[in-house]
């Protein structure tokens, strides 16, 4: 297991939200926390720590009103620290290489491979051709439904027909390096991970997998941990002192690391 840092930016700032509460009209969301310091200053303070594989996610729709802004944090944070962190949000095949000719180890993509609710193959293969597998992480961050968890897509707003299964990530390794997954229904309260996910992610071995969503102390820390067989990485966002919470940054390093 490792601690795999977040750099969320919305509206141009660095913040914690409510992944389900995400609205592009009007740039809305739910606020947990709204850092003084800018994605710069967390970026080096990930180099400071030697933490890699972390991610900057961008939290506005390309063309609203804040892109700019929320890019150009994000292009600082790639900046900092190159080869440090992971980028996605908007992510494309004409947009991938800048980002990582910018400094990002990966790119984070999850709508650009769905269409109308699946994955669209051509993009998927344009994307790997751009940048290459080893530079691609696939956000399969998913929701629970009745019969199972399913990928959310533009921003968590709409839900794909593909179910998360160990099957479907087999398949899908062949186009990435990692995956990341956000427990969408959890992410962002801070009242525990999701157990289920957890446990299946937890028997998956061919890709780093990196769950997010939901942790709010230690006990959900080494859950996940015994969930995951010590093989998933873990972000924590709300909950870390970071961004507000009460789970000491240093603390959550040494854990980790025991």
């Amino acid at each position: 297991m490792q601690f795999r840092p977040c750099i969320d930016i919305h509206n141009g700032k660095v913040k914690q939200i409510v992944g389900s509460s995400l609205v592009d009209e009007g740039n809305q969301a739910e606020e947990n926390f709204v850092a003084e310091q800018d994605a710069e200053f967390f970026a080096k303070l990930y180099e400071s720590r030697g933490i890699r594989g972390g991610h900057v996610i961008l939290l506005n729709k390309e063309g609203s009103e804040y892109f700019e802004a929320t890019r150009m944090q994000a292009m600082q944070a790639l900046g900092a620290y190159p080869g440090g962190l992971q980028i996605g949000g908007g992510i494309t095949a004409e947009n991938a290489k800048g980002y990582i000719e910018a400094g990002a180890s990966h790119v984070i993509v999850t709508s650009y491979v769905f269409s109308q609710g699946k994955i669209n193959y051509v993009n998927l293969n344009k994307l790997v051709e751009a940048v290459g597998r080893a530079h691609v992480v696939l956000d399969l961050s998913c929701k629970k439904f009745a019969d199972g968890y399913y990928v959310m897509t533009d921003r968590w707003q709409n839900k794909t027909d593909l179910k998360l299964t160990l099957a479907a990530m087999e398949e899908l390794s062949a186009y990435c390096d990692e995956f990341l997954i956000h427990a969408v229904d959890v992410e962002g309260k801070a009242q525990g991970i999701e157990k289920e996910l957890a446990a299946m992610l937890g028997k998956f071995e061919k890709r780093p997998v990196t769950y997010a969503g939901g942790v709010h102390d230690f006990e959900d820390l080494h859950q996940l941990k015994e969930l995951g067989h010590s093989r998933v990485h873990v972000t924590i966002g709300s909950a870390l002192d970071l961004f507000g919470g009460t789970m000491e940054f240093e603390k959550v390093l040494q854990e980790i690391e025991a």
